[in-house]
């Protein structure tokens, strides 16, 4: 069995990361009522209202592969702040300063 790492809860708790891999991506995400643009804006809402870091930083890395523009999660930051709570909307523009600086092209 190869060795796990101790700080990947997917390694710690295998059931998890299959659920995540078969039903939520595997399933849920690719439910037609949606599109995958328009699930990263509402999964980027519902972390930032939530306070959920890690998880926010993912997805709005996810998001703007799925076509979301920085402009967007401007938007939808300052829209948090007004439906979850300034602080809610200052901690995720916090995390879209690292989202941001990480996927921004050089400056030619």
């Amino acid at each position: 069995m190869a060795k796990s790492d101790a700080n990947n809860p997917y390694d710690v708790v295998p059931q998890l990361k299959r659920l995540r891999d078969e039903v939520l991506y595997g399933d849920v995400w690719e439910q037609p009522e949606l599109s995958k643009r328009d699930r990263s804006l509402i999964t980027c809402a519902m972390l930032a209202a939530m306070y959920r870091t890690t998880e926010l930083e993912a997805h709005m890395g996810i998001a703007l592969k799925n076509g979301v523009t920085h402009d967007e999660l401007r938007g939808l930051i300052t829209h948090t702040a007004f439906y979850a709570g300034w602080p809610c909307a200052v901690h995720a523009g916090r995390v879209a300063v690292d989202v941001f600086a990480a996927t921004e092209k050089p400056k030619a």
